[in-house]
C-alpha cells in the first residue's frame, strides 16, 4: 500500500480523501511538523518511506531534492481560485492511472489537465 506525507499547504480534506481510496496518509499537521522547513518534511516523509504530496514548488528544486534520492514527491500545482472539491478530484483522478512505480523515486507535477513525471 502506498504511504503519502500530506504538506501543510494541501487542503486537510486531501487525507481524508486519500484514505477514502485506500492510502496510508499522513498530514505533518497531525505530525508535530506544522511550521518546519522543507528539509524537515522531507526527512519525515524519508524516514516514513512515503511519497510527499504538497502544493510547494521549491521541491521540484532537483538540484536541493535529487530525482531518485527519495520515496516520491507529487507538486499539486493548482490555480488558488480551484475549489477544494475540485484539487482532490484532480489529485483522484491522476493517482488512479498510476501504478505504484510511477510514484517510486520520481518527481511528479500534477497541473490542470497535465501530467508531468520526472523519473529517476
Amino acid at each position: 500500500m502506498l504511504k503519502f506525507v500530506i504538506d501543510e499547504d494541501m487542503p486537510r480534506s486531501t487525507a481524508t480523501v486519500l484514505r477514502s481510496k485506500g492510502y496510508d496518509v499522513l498530514d505533518v499537521r497531525d505530525c508535530g511538523l506544522r511550521g518546519k522547513s522543507d528539509e524537515e518534511v522531507f526527512e519525515f516523509a524519508q524516514k516514513e518511506k512515503a511519497i510527499l504530496l504538497t502544493g510547494d514548488l521549491g521541491f521540484g528544486n532537483i538540484l536541493h531534492f535529487p530525482v531518485g534520492s527519495y520515496a516520491g514527491i507529487v507538486i499539486a500545482h493548482f490555480p488558488n481560485e480551484m475549489s477544494t472539491l475540485e484539487l482532490n478530484n484532480q489529485i483522484i483522478k491522476a493517482f488512479d492511472t498510476f501504478a505504484e512505480t510511477d510514484f517510486n523515486g520520481n518527481l511528479i507535477t500534477l497541473e490542470p489537465g497535465k501530467i508531468r513525471i520526472r523519473k529517476k
